[in-house]
């Protein structure tokens, strides 16, 4: 059920266009995962972040059925592109027809299978990247991070999802479950990495924007 102050904000922020509106409902129809939905809010905080930015080319590294990649590429300027990363190819029909129907289909590159193995496969890509966005394996956050952080360049955005885990990264003794392991250590991991700008804000499950201030 959807909190109060999820119906405020939703309220108060830019109301969603009818096609993502579609894709919302679609996602509840056809996954059984709706929940991990970014939603309009986080959507639009997305996009307002790529337009402020200026961001040209985006790295999205888990995609789910393509909401927050619409988001993203409707912030775009015309010769923007984004490489969406996603593991679960029986989504790429949903994917790909919510981007038609988006008009941002040729904005955007789907790369499916593993993450990190495609992100390995992207190690010349040095400096490459304006902004990141991270939502896939909580497992391997900080995996990703590594893997990310040299094709990011100085000055750009990574802005992870769901780092607050419903709570459970709060909590004084911790789940020993790998997704909430993994997530404690990728918070403390960025906290203490000095070559960034970092905040966290409890917008949905808790989001981290990180600027890169130096390699």
């Amino acid at each position: 059920m959807e909190s109060s102050l999820n119906k405020y904000l939703k309220a108060h922020s830019s109301v969603p266009s009818e096609m993502l509106s579609w894709l919302e409902k679609q996602t509840h129809l056809r996954t059984n995962y709706g929940r991990m939905l970014s939603g309009s809010v986080q959507g639009e905080l997305l996009k307002l972040l790529v337009e402020i930015s200026g961001a040209q080319r985006i790295l999205e590294i888990g995609s789910f059925t393509g909401y927050s990649s619409t988001c993203m590429a409707l912030g775009l300027k015309e010769d923007g592109s984004i490489d969406a990363l996603e593991l679960n190819d029986e989504l790429e029909d949903l994917m790909r027809e919510a981007w038609e129907k988006a008009g941002v289909e040729d904005k955007i590159n789907l790369h499916i299978g593993d993450a990190s193995k495609t992100l390995e496969s992207f190690a010349d890509r040095l400096h490459y990247y304006d902004f990141v966005f991270i939502d896939a394996n909580k497992r391997e956050y900080s995996r990703y991070y590594d893997l990310v952080f040299p094709l990011v360049k100085v000055g750009g955005i990574i802005v992870a999802d769901d780092v607050l885990w419903d709570g459970k990264v709060l909590e004084e003794n911790p789940s020993k479950d790998a997704q909430t392991q993994g997530l404690l250590h990728f918070n403390d991991m960025v906290a203490e990495d000095r070559r960034v700008e970092k905040v966290m804000i409890p917008l949905r499950d808790g989001l981290t924007i990180i600027v890169k201030k130096s390699d």
